[in-house]
């Protein structure tokens, strides 16, 4: 019992050093705030998300509808398979 215990003190350890090596680099990026954005800049940001969003939107339709056509394609190809023997 005593060997899990002090195979597990350096694992803790190693542990305890990356979560404050993390909380350090963290702290780091916290400290930099954003830009203020004026009310036109907000605006454009958000107009260029939402462009973004719709080409996505679209990219996932078209995927979709092809993936509908390929489904009922071998659908059918399997009923004519089925009536054929």
């Amino acid at each position: 019992m005593n060997n899990r215990v002090a195979r597990r003190r350096p694992l803790a350890r190693a542990l305890a050093r990356a979560l404050a090596r993390m909380r350090r680099r963290a702290h780091r990026f916290e400290a930099a705030a954003p830009p203020a954005l004026t009310p036109s800049a907000f605006r454009a940001v958000v107009d260029e998300r939402l462009r973004s969003l719709e080409r996505q939107l679209d990219e996932v339709k078209g995927r979709v509808n092809g993936l509908l056509f390929l489904l009922a394609g071998s659908v059918a190809a399997q009923i004519v398979l089925g009536l054929a023997t």
